[in-house]
């Protein structure tokens, strides 16, 4: 480490002996091993940088949710260019972590993420975040709304706004973009011949772009949902507000295979938000089911319904209990409490040892 001001170095008394009485060895001894100690301790102060990969450029949705994560101020944001890059930084190292959209309010789940975290070992779910989905019209600057002819947008984001443009620019054409900011971005690069494009509000911040209108999107609820995924790592302590992700495999298709899965949640007072079904890929009729029950890990009756779902299924992944993105607290009825479910493996523990039973 460089000595100066600035450094380690620069807060560290002296080793010289300038005007002193030579030291003894045990003195010298003892002032090294201070010195060794003092450095330890400055070195241990700063903080380590930690880098997060999300879905860029600048101005996307991901990045605003990524901006809702506490822990990822001030430190190093990696733009990538699709969920496939951003979790393999995650597994090979090259990031802390990274933020995906798992779901949509309007389309339903993100199958290209869902798929990834079915296949990709060693990942972890930590954290959830909302962010509302809005669009604006921009165009290049001086633009004007009523010389807007050819639109930018992409497919999805076109389909969300569609019900606006009929109504407000009823003889406009629509150009494919690769992305939401990918086709504000074509304006400016001059890739594109359109007129204005549709995208995030948060483009406006990273370039000069033209406002057109704002809110443009049909569906004012419209929201999507984050996750941030780590490497594998002990989860966060339960909240009482708190969600557990699954995929889970069917032994084989059979009647009522679907059913005795979702048996293990229904009989332990255990709500689903999610049930969603992909494809395993090996065969026809061959389906994995995405999973989000209320709960974590930590609570009993989570913890029961994971060993009878490790008993009913070949395959199931663990993603991971965290804090719920709405903070809304876990309500179950009162038999599927935790106390409940010790009480009953205090019960058999008894049964088994021969202890006499205490009739109530």
């Amino acid at each position: 480490m460089r000595r100066g001001d600035g450094s380690v170095w620069g807060h560290l008394p002296e080793l010289r002996t300038r005007g002193r009485r030579p030291a003894g060895a045990s003195e010298c001894a003892a002032r090294l091993a201070r010195v060794t100690s003092e450095v330890a301790s400055a070195e241990a102060s700063v903080p380590t940088r930690r880098t997060y990969s999300y879905l860029g450029p600048a101005g996307t949705f991901t990045e605003a949710a990524l901006a809702q994560v506490p822990e990822a101020r001030g430190h190093e944001w990696r733009s990538v260019r699709n969920v496939g890059e951003a979790l393999a930084d995650v597994v090979e190292g090259r990031s802390d972590a990274a933020m995906i959209a798992i779901e949509n309010s309007v389309d339903g789940g993100v199958s290209t993420a869902q798929d990834a975290l079915a296949t990709v070992p060693g990942l972890r779910i930590v954290g959830e975040y909302l962010v509302p989905v809005e669009f604006v019209l921009v165009g290049r600057p001086g633009a004007r709304l009523e010389d807007v002819s050819l639109i930018a947008a992409h497919p999805v984001a076109y389909a969300q706004c569609l019900q606006w443009l009929s109504g407000s620019l009823p003889a406009h054409a629509h150009v494919p973009a690769a992305s939401n900011v990918a086709s504000a971005m074509s304006l400016l690069d001059g890739s594109s011949d359109a007129d204005a494009a549709i995208a995030p509000p948060g483009i406006l911040e990273h370039h000069e772009l033209e406002l057109l209108a704002s809110n443009i999107g049909d569906n004012p609820n419209a929201v999507t949902r984050f996750v941030l995924v780590s490497r594998t790592v002990v989860p966060p302590p339960p909240t009482g507000a708190d969600k557990t992700s699954l995929i889970v495999e069917l032994p084989d298709d059979h009647p009522g295979a679907l059913l005795e899965m979702l048996e293990q949640f229904a009989t332990r007072g255990i709500n689903l938000s999610l049930l969603a079904s992909r494809p395993i890929g090996d065969e026809l009729g061959r389906y994995r089911f995405v999973v989000d029950a209320d709960g974590h890990l930590e609570d009993e009756r989570m913890a029961d319904a994971l060993l009878g779902l490790r008993r009913f299924s070949p395959r199931v992944t663990f993603l991971g209990s965290y804090p719920r993105a709405d903070r809304a607290v876990v309500r179950y009825p009162e038999r599927y409490a935790d106390d409940v479910f010790v009480e009953a493996r205090d019960w058999l523990r008894g049964l088994i040892s021969g202890e006499p039973e205490v009739q109530e």
